[in-house]
C-alpha cells in the first residue's frame, strides 16, 4: 500500500560538488532527508524495473536514512534494490555494483571526508547509471524539484535486517542485501598482479593502512591482509563507527599524523604508508621518508601504471582536475597521449571517461582513479602504488627521485582557510576577480604575471561550458596561484588557496616546500588579501 505524506520545500536543497551535505541535526528533520529522496526518484531518468544502489560510509545516521530510501523506494516503481550489508559501501564500490549490475543509479550516503556523529555532518549523493557523479543537468533538476516538492512517498513496512545478507521483499519491491566487499575485491583482482604483490609481500615489502575507522576498513582487511598477505595489524583502526573514532576522516597531513610520524622515522617506517577517507574515495600516500603529493601521484602513477595489467596496453590520457599540479601534463606529453583540465569534481571526468578519451583521473584533493569505474578510488590508488613497488623493486621515494630528475618537480600546497564568514570569502574572491585583466605582465615580488583568468571549461565530449570554477594567475615559469571557494563544508565557505611552483630537471628537487613557495604565499597574500579581508592571519589546514 502506498502512502503519500504532505510536505513542503526547505530552503538550500542544492547539491554541490558531492551531493546534498549539512548538519546531522538537519537531516534529522521530519521530511527533511525523504523531499530530497523523493526529489530525486521524481527527476532520474530510469527505465521499468529498475534496481538502485543503496550504500554509504557508516556514519550516523546512515541506517535510518537507508531504510526509508527503501520504503521510498519501494512506492516509486523501482523493482529492486541492491543494499550493502550493514548499510556499508564505498563510494567506489558503490559506482562498481551499479554498472555491474545495470542499475539506474544509486543514493550514496555520505559526507566523504567531514567528520560523522550526531553533531557532525551527513550527506545524500545520487549517481547515475554509468556509476558516476550525477551531472550538472541532473543535480539542478534535483534542486528545482525541491523548491516545489509537496509530497513525498513509501510503503507501509518493517525495517530491512541490514546485517544478514538475502533477499528479502519490501511491498513488490525486492531488497538484496550484499556483500559490501566480493564484488570491489574481485575487480582489483582483475586490475593488478595479486601473485606478484603477494611475492614482494613474502620477500618483505611491508606497510601501514589507516582506514580511519572509515569504510575503507572491510575492504582493506580483505585485500591487504587476506589476500595479499600482509600481516595482520596492518590495517590500522579497521573497523567503521558512526563517529569515526572521534576523528576527523580526512587522509591528509593534519588527520593522519600518526601514520606520517610513522613514516618519518627511519627506524620503524615500513616500505608504504597510506590511508583513505570516509567513504573510500580518497587516499594518502606516504613512503618511508617521502611524502607524496597528490599531485604527484596521479603524475607518478599515470607514468608506471604499464606496470600493472590492467593498464599495460598504455593510457588513453590523462586529466586532472584545474587545481591539481601539472605534473600529470608532462607525463602526458612524454607518452604521446592528450592531457585534459577539468573543473574541481569527479562528474566532470566522466564524460572523458566514457568516450575512451582518458584512463586514469587525479584530484588534488587525494582523489585519485581510473576507468575501471566512474569515482576516484583510494585503495585503487593504493593498489596500483603496490604493484610498481612489486614490479620496480624500487622505494617510493627512489620512484619520486627518478620521476623528478625526467620531468622536474611541481613543488606544491593547499592552504584551506576554514568556516570563513561567508561574505568576507565572497569578498576574497571578488576583490582579485576584478583585478584579473590587469594582471598580465605586472611584478609581484620576483614574480611576473603571464596570464590570470576565471577559469571555464568546455566540455569536448558534450559541448557544455563550466564557467566560474577558479580564479588562476599563472606566473612565467610555469608557476601559479589558484583561488576557490569550496562546495564540501557544511557551514561557512571555505576559501582554498593552491600554490605551484616548477622546478625543472637539474634543478633544486629536493628542497624544502616551505621555503620553495615563500614567494607565492607572498604574492598570494599581496593579490588576494585574505587576510586584510577576513582577518585569517593563517590557514586552518595545510596540505
Amino acid at each position: 500500500m502506498i502512502r503519500t505524506h504532505a510536505t513542503m520545500p526547505f530552503d538550500g536543497q542544492k547539491p554541490g560538488t558531492s551531493g546534498l551535505r549539512k548538519k546531522v541535526r538537519v537531516f534529522q528533520q521530519e521530511n527533511y532527508a525523504e523531499n530530497f529522496i523523493q526529489s530525486v526518484f521524481d527527476v532520474a531518468e530510469r527505465p521499468a524495473g529498475s534496481t538502485l544502489v543503496i550504500g554509504g560510509d557508516g556514519r550516523f545516521h546512515n541506517r535510518t536514512v537507508i531504510q526509508a530510501a527503501i520504503r521510498m523506494a519501494a512506492a516509486n516503481g523501482y523493482a529492486r534494490v541492491l543494499v550493502g550489508q550493514g548499510g556499508i559501501l564505498s563510494t567506489p564500490a558503490a559506482s562498481h555494483v551499479i554498472r555491474k549490475y545495470g542499475a539506474s543509479g544509486g543514493l550514496i550516503l555520505s559526507a566523504s571526508h567531514n567528520p560523522g556523529g550526531p553533531d557532525e555532518d551527513f550527506g545524500i549523493k545520487y549517481n547515475v547509471a554509468n556509476g558516476g557523479p550525477a551531472p550538472e543537468g541532473v543535480t539542478e533538476a534535483i534542486y528545482q524539484r525541491t523548491t516545489t516538492i509537496d509530497r513525498w512517498l513509501d510503503v507501509d513496512a518493517p525495517d530491512v535486517d541490514l546485517d544478514t545478507i538475502g533477499p528479502t521483499q519490501v511491498g513488490g519491491l525486492a531488497v538484496e542485501v550484499i556483500d559490501s566487499v566480493a564484488d570491489y575485491a574481485a575487480l582489483m583482482e582483475e586490475l593488478f598482479d595479486f601473485p606478484l604483490i603477494r611475492r614482494a609481500v613474502e620477500q618483505g615489502l611491508s606497510m601501514a593502512f589507516d582506514a580511519m575507522h572509515a569504510v575503507t576498513g572491510p575492504y582493506a582487511h580483505e585485500i591487504l591482509e587476506r589476500r595479499l598477505g600482509f600481516a595482520p595489524g596492518t590495517v590500522r583502526n579497521g573497523v567503521p563507527l558512526e563517529d569515526f573514532g572521534h576523528h576527523h576522516p580526512d587522509p591528509n597531513l593534519v588527520h593522519a599524523k600518526v601514520l606520517y610520524d610513522l613514516m618519518m622515522d627511519p627506524e620503524m617506517a615500513p616500505a608504504l604508508g597510506a590511508a583513505s577517507d570516509g567513504d573510500g574515495d580518497r587516499n594518502l600516500i606516504i613512503g618511508k621518508g617521502r611524502f607524496i603529493t597528490p599531485s604527484d601521484s596521479l603524475a607518478m602513477l599515470a607514468a608506471n601504471a604499464h606496470l600493472a595489467p590492467a593498464y599495460a596496453g598504455g593510457l588513453k590520457g590523462i586529466a586532472r582536475s584545474m587545481p591539481t599540479s601539472a605534473a600529470a601534463d608532462r607525463v602526458a606529453e612524454a607518452l604521446g597521449i592528450p592531457a585534459f583540465e577539468t573543473p574541481t569534481g569527479w562528474k566532470f571526468f566522466g564524460n572523458l571517461l566514457d568516450a575512451g578519451m582518458a584512463t586514469i583521473c587525479g584530484e588534488e584533493s587525494a582523489g585519485t582513479g581510473s576507468d575501471h569505474v566512474r569515482e576516484k578510488d583510494g585503495l585503487w590508488a593504493v593498489l596500483l602504488w603496490l604493484n610498481v613497488l612489486a614490479a620496480t623493486g624500487k622505494s617510493v621515494d627512489q620512484i619520486a627521485r627518478e620521476h623528478w630528475a625526467r620531468f622536474g618537480r611541481n613543488y606544491y600546497a593547499r592552504h584551506d582557510y576554514e568556516g570563513v564568514d561567508s561574505a568576507a570569502a565572497q569578498g576574497v574572491m571578488a576583490g582579485l576577480e576584478a583585478e584579473l585583466a590587469t594582471l598580465p605582465g605586472t611584478a609581484v615580488g620576483p614574480l611576473v604575471v603571464e596570464r590570470a583568468e576565471n577559469f571555464a571549461y568546455a566540455d569536448p565530449v558534450d559541448g557544455s561550458t563550466s564557467r566560474n570554477q577558479g580564479l588562476i594567475v599563472a606566473f612565467s615559469g610555469g608557476s601559479r596561484l589558484v583561488l576557490r571557494l569550496s562546495g564540501t563544508g557544511t557551514q561557512g565557505a571555505t576559501i582554498r588557496l593552491y600554490l605551484e611552483r616548477f622546478e625543472p630537471a637539474g634543478g633544486n628537487l629536493d628542497g624544502d616546500t616551505a621555503t620553495m613557495l615563500d614567494d607565492l604565499v607572498q604574492a598570494a597574500e599581496h593579490l588576494a588579501r585574505i587576510a586584510a579581508l577576513t582577518g585569517r592571519t593563517a590557514p586552518d589546514v595545510i596540505t
